[in-house]
């Protein structure tokens, strides 16, 4: 993390209790190191055991993150970040349109049989990834579940937790996945959908590499 983006994820970063005088202990080491180690890890996808030497202790890093996962600092920590880049690009901190969608994975050998499960329309034997994005492609939300799961099953529950956070959401765009009961209970709040997918739409229809559109095949 280079100066500039310390100075602004310093800014966005919760206040530890000890600095506002709400007792606790000071931390061991600088939150610079620790979110650099955390930010390393995820970008690598490597286990915890793996941080290199140049970071603070493994331990350290995994307690840091674990207890602001517990307390919701993660989240709020990202949350704000997101909204400064909503700022800076010239739209307003709250979303007020949504991009959903899931994609099936494969699962890991060591993932639990009980979280696993199978995808019957993408033949996959895994786990499903459903996130929310606003229309910049910033993350609003997530969920994991077993591939199992439907695309219409998992909205619920993830539509609900959104709502929670992002009331001003006026416009989803959605493939077919999500159509039926899912719609219905948000419908009275005056919820406009979008579908993007050519069996749900009212016209079938595809963009030009010109910008133009026209019925019928696709022409790539």
């Amino acid at each position: 993390m280079t100066d500039a983006e310390w100075a602004i994820a310093r800014d966005a970063m919760p206040v530890p209790a000890w600095l506002e005088g709400r007792g606790g202990r000071p931390e061991g080491y600088c939150h610079r190191q620790l979110v650099d180690a955390v930010r390393y890890l995820v970008a690598g996808g490597i286990a915890w055991r793996a941080v290199p030497a140049d970071f603070p202790a493994w331990g350290r890093v995994y307690a840091f993150f674990r207890r602001w996962r517990g307390k919701g600092l993660v989240v709020e920590f990202h949350d704000r970040l997101r909204d400064r880049v909503r700022q800076s690009a010239g739209r307003g901190p709250e979303p007020t349109a949504e991009i959903i969608d899931a994609q099936s994975v494969k699962g890991a050998t060591s993932a639990s049989a009980t979280s696993r499960g199978f995808d019957g329309g993408k033949k996959v034997n895994g786990r499903k990834r459903h996130i929310v994005v606003d229309t910049l492609g910033l993350l609003l939300a997530v969920l994991v579940t077993a591939a199992s799961v439907t695309d219409r099953g998992a909205g619920q529950t993830l539509w609900a937790r959104l709502r929670e956070r992002h009331w001003r959401i006026s416009l989803v765009w959605a493939d077919g996945g999500y159509t039926g009961c899912l719609v219905s209970p948000a419908t009275p709040g005056g919820l406009r959908w979008r579908w993007s997918n050519a069996a749900t739409s009212p016209r079938a229809s595809w963009c030009c590499r010109k910008g133009g559109w026209w019925r019928g095949r696709s022409r790539g």
